[in-house]
């Protein structure tokens, strides 16, 4: 009888201790796969800001360049130029007015044309950045936080006007939060008891 009882205390402590390894175990590898899944999301996310800072930094530039008021009297007065030494260099090679007057107009469009497809080759390189931009959101809209799905959503909305900073840079810090809390270190349940017990 002995012997029973000392055999059944043995296997009652054996299971005991293979439920017990095997929880613990469950729970080491959910916590390493909840850590490679936050680690994936700030890469995802980092990467996802520096898209859209490029773009911000492109689209600066850009309107710097092409879109300024400065840079529109800069053009009006050389294609002024370009008129009035074209209309020139035909008046005094024998031309009439109307024939210097067309002359003229062909060195400004000339001019325009130039300008136009310099500018739009600036435009053009914005949508490098943007395409990154919307390859940064793909892993970040099928994230398991619904939080960081929509601010995602909301960021990509706001890229589509990149000349509303206000609207944008909303958008960018509210991504940033949802982020920072989708990435926040999960609290214990007796740490969050005792938390719940101190408030």
């Amino acid at each position: 009888m002995d012997k029973l009882i000392e055999l059944a205390s043995t296997l009652v402590s054996g299971a005991f201790i293979a439920v017990l390894a095997a929880w613990l175990t469950n729970r080491s590898r959910n916590r390493q796969e909840q850590q490679a899944e936050i680690g994936a999301l700030r890469v995802q996310a980092d990467a996802m800001t520096v898209a859209v800072m490029e773009l911000q930094g492109a689209a600066t530039t850009s309107r710097l360049l092409w879109e300024g008021p400065a840079e529109r009297g800069r053009t009006f007065l050389l294609a002024v130029l370009a008129f009035t030494g074209g209309a020139a260099r035909a008046r005094i090679a024998g031309g009439t007015d109307t024939q210097s007057g067309l002359v003229g107009f062909g060195r400004a469009a000339e001019l325009l044309s130039r300008e136009r497809a310099v500018s739009k080759q600036t435009a053009a390189a914005l949508r490098e950045p943007l395409t990154r931009a919307a390859t940064a959101a793909a892993p970040l809209m099928r994230s398991s936080d619904p939080a960081v799905v929509t601010a995602t959503e909301q960021l990509l909305n706001a890229l589509s006007d990149v000349e509303n900073t206000a609207r944008l840079e909303a958008a960018l810090e509210a991504f940033g939060r949802a982020v920072n809390a989708a990435t926040a270190p999960q609290l214990s349940w007796w740490a969050r008891r005792r938390a719940a017990r101190t408030a």
